[in-house]
Parts: C-alpha cells; sequence; structure tokens
C-alpha cells in the first residue's frame, strides 16, 4: 500500500468517525483544509464518493461505510497491538529465550531466574541447553550463556558469575591403585575420563597453566563422555580422573569422596557471561532479567 494511501485512510477513518472535519482535524493534529484534501484524494484514486458532504453535517456513504467497517477494524487492532507492545516496555512480560550450558543452567539461572518469575508471573524464560555454540541470531535467541573467554567480541557480554577454576579429582580407591600426578605430564599413565563436546571440535583438550607456562594435554581412557554430571559420576565411581570446574567438586572434596590433584596448576579464568548481540530497545523484561543475573562482587 502506497504511503499516501495508508494516510488518506487514516484521515478518512477519522472524518467518518467523528462525522466532522472540525473535530477530526483537531484529533489529528493536522488542519481542517490537508484533511479534506486527504479525502478528496482518496476518493478520487477510488473513483467513489466516500463522504457526503453538507454546511452542517458529514455523513458516510454506502462506501463510506463499507469501507469504514473494513478498515476500522484494522486500525483498531494495530492501536490495540501497540499498546500491547508498550505493556512489554513498561511492564516485565513476554517470553525470553536463552541458550545455556547445563551447568550454568543449574547453578546460576534456574536460582536466579525463581525469585524473578515469582514477581512478575508475565514474564516466560525458555531455556535451551546445548553443549556447543549456538548462533543466537540464526537461531532466534534473545541471549546465551557462555564462559566469557569464549563469546564473539561482537556481543554485548554482561558477567554472571565470578572467576571460576578446573580442578582434577578421582576417587580414593583409584589413588589406592594409582600414584596420585605431580604435573600434568604424568596424565599419561593414567585412567582419564574424557569429555567430547561439539565445541572443541572433538575431545576438549585439558587446559593447565602454571608459572606463566600452558600447556594443553590430550588424555587418555577408558571412557568418553559428552555430559560433565556422568564425568562426576564415573569418578566418584573409582574409574578414573575427572577434569571439572571447581564448583561441581569442591563439596565432594571436602567430604573425602574425591582426592584433588594438579591443584598449583589450575589458575582461575572469566566465568559464565550472558550475551547478547544489541544494546538497544530492550524490553522491561529482558532489562530485569540481566539485572538479576548481573555478578555483583559483594554478592
Amino acid at each position: 500500500m502506497a504511503r499516501n494511501t495508508f494516510n488518506d485512510l487514516l484521515a478518512f477513518r477519522a472524518v467518518a468517525s467523528e462525522r466532522s472535519f472540525t473535530r477530526a482535524a483537531a484529533q489529528m493534529g493536522v488542519s481542517t483544509s490537508a484533511l479534506s484534501h486527504a479525502v478528496k484524494g482518496l476518493e478520487e484514486r477510488l473513483g467513489l464518493r466516500l463522504l457526503n458532504r453538507t454546511t452542517r453535517h458529514v455523513v458516510p456513504t454506502e462506501a463510506g461505510e463499507r469501507l469504514l467497517g473494513a478498515v476500522g477494524s484494522l486500525f483498531d487492532g494495530v492501536e490495540a497491538e501497540l499498546v500491547r507492545l508498550g505493556e512489554l516496555r513498561d511492564k516485565p512480560s513476554g517470553t525470553i529465550r536463552i541458550t545455556t550450558s547445563a551447568h550454568a543452567a543449574r547453578t546460576l539461572l534456574v536460582p536466579a531466574l525463581l525469585p524473578l518469575l515469582a514477581q512478575y508471573p508475565d514474564l516466560h524464560v525458555e531455556l535451551s541447553v546445548d553443549a556447543g555454540f549456538v548462533d543466537i541470531v540464526a537461531e532466534r535467541f534473545d541471549a546465551g550463556v557462555r564462559l566469557g573467554e569464549t563469546i564473539a567480541q561482537d556481543m554485548i557480554a554482561v558477567p554472571i558469575s565470578p572467576d571460576m577454576r578446573m580442578a582434577a579429582v578421582a576417587a580414593p580407591a583409584y589413588f589406592e591403585r594409582h600414584a596420585p600426578p605431580q604435573a600434568p605430564g604424568d596424565l599419561a599413565r593414567h585412567n582419564c575420563l574424557n569429555l567430547r563436546f561439539p565445541t572443541y571440535g572433538g575431545l576438549y583438550a585439558w587446559e593447565f597453566e602454571k608459572d606463566g607456562r600452558a600447556l594443553n594435554v590430550r588424555v587418555e581412557g577408558q571412557m568418553t563422555i559428552n555430559d560433565t554430571s556422568l564425568a562426576l559420576q564415573a569418578a566418584l565411581d573409582g574409574l578414573g580422573i575427572a577434569y571439572l570446574v571447581e564448583d561441581m567438586v569442591l563439596p565432594l572434596v571436602a567430604e573425602g569422596r574425591l582426592i584433588r590433584v594438579l591443584e598449583d596448576w589450575c589458575p582461575p579464568f572469566p566465568g559464565y557471561h550472558l550475551y547478547y548481540p544489541s544494546r538497544r530497545q530492550h524490553s522491561s523484561g529482558f532489562a530485569a532479567l540481566i539485572e538479576a543475573l548481573r555478578y555483583r562482587m559483594n554478592g
């Protein structure tokens, strides 16, 4: 539809509804002559008279009544939807889709989202757990959650966790059969639990660093897993050494169910971040979610 036709339809709707050029002009904030010119132009393009005009009255013709009924409901629907969109801006509501890892969803997202969703019953969050990277724009996600060092530079990233560390652990029963490794190179003599993630294009190389010296170690073992919780269980069962995010294993280390090794080779690295493609035009729901997840050092 040509822009002038659209504007002329708005002008006709106002005049036909108000039954007055003067009142319609005041409503639209334009002059009566501009409104008259718009309606006349629409009538000329349609080849039909839409309004009968006298010095005291303006009444739609049969064609005008038919057109008013058709466009009136359409414009009413558009205006109602614009009001609802305004509510999305002003009141946290709607659906937010997030792609995330299972560990981040379990330890960060769900605990933070429970009070947020209770506070805003019209807000909905869809979590899609995926071990690999997802193109959030192509897959129509509103945001993603990944480790800070893995996020593309063209994304806006908000920290939602403190720095993290990895931990190499195994059950006491395993170390009763095998001497604990003293350096990453010793892992070649151990049964290690390999992790296969799409993110890394195959098996995850265990990353170590000490005194400025970085090492990526390709370990070997009898079991390869693509889920960290299964790797943790296999380590608890005494199968071998697992290399997992520290917070997954610290309680078990404290309980004596796991023994940690190579701790001095595991420096901190940037933790989880919420990332998204633009700072502009966020809904109030998305803004509330960012604030609920944002990491603050004071807790």
